[in-house]
């Protein structure tokens, strides 16, 4: 799979193994290797996808994500030995569409790459339909789904979510009252195998709440069975 992509790991050992096991699997790599040369690169060129360590010199990793966000949805991954509940959460929380936990598989890191590229490159196509005769609705309460053009509205005003949050609605409000786990959340959305990371699915649950819900203390659309999973509505 052809795709351009930016190494942000202070590491050299690290990057240059990452930089050529994706060489081979036809990937163009480039590499920096502190905080400030990762924007300056970003600037510079575009990229399909980037992977960040959070332990960086001059601009930690968070900093470099915040930036990023800001101006570009490009997919980021983190890379990094930071393993806890909270820097995964911090990661998330700020715009990271995945988090692999130092040491990892090359296999799993290019299986992910190749999905983060994969689904970015589909929703991009998406949203740039815009000569379809008719707009896909769905609805449910007083939320509108817009899925030809990626929009969520709530009573009539938009509400701005992530790819990953859209398409977790989406197929909420596709199967009211079906409840569904948090592995198979991951396999729907994520559409790779569920390596058992519960944090990347509470982090976007709660993201996503915090959006569409006017208590996310106390959720009225998306509620969650506890030990079991979440489910749009109450039976």
């Amino acid at each position: 799979m052809e795709g351009k992509l930016l190494i942000i790991e202070d590491d050299v050992d690290i990057s240059n193994m990452v930089a050529e096991y994706l060489e081979k699997e036809g990937y163009h790599l480039t590499t920096v290797h502190d905080g400030d040369e990762a924007l300056r690169q970003f600037e510079r060129d575009t990229f399909d996808l980037v992977l960040l360590d959070l332990m960086l010199p001059k601009l930690n990793g968070l900093e470099v994500l915040q930036k990023i966000r800001g101006k570009s949805r490009v997919p980021i991954l983190i890379l990094s030995a930071k393993n806890s509940e909270v820097d995964k959460a911090l990661g998330l929380r700020f715009g990271a569409d995945d988090y692999i936990a130092k040491p990892f598989s090359l296999l799993e890191l290019a299986a992910r790459v190749h999905s983060s590229i994969r689904r970015a490159t589909e929703y991009s196509s998406t949203v740039d339909l815009i000569d379809e005769p008719k707009t896909k609705l769905l609805t449910y309460e007083d939320l509108a789904i817009d899925i030809e053009n990626y929009k969520v509205l709530k009573r009539n005003e938009e509400v701005k979510l992530t790819a990953k949050e859209f398409e977790i609605l989406k197929l909420f409000v596709q199967n009211p009252l079906r409840v569904y786990t948090k592995a198979q959340l991951y396999q729907l959305v994520w559409d790779e195998a569920y390596y058992g990371d519960k944090n990347v699915i509470n982090v976007h649950m709660r993201r996503l709440r915090e959006k569409i819900e006017d208590d996310p203390s106390k959720p009225r659309y998306i509620h969650t069975l506890w030990g079991i999973g979440y489910r749009m509505g109450e039976q």
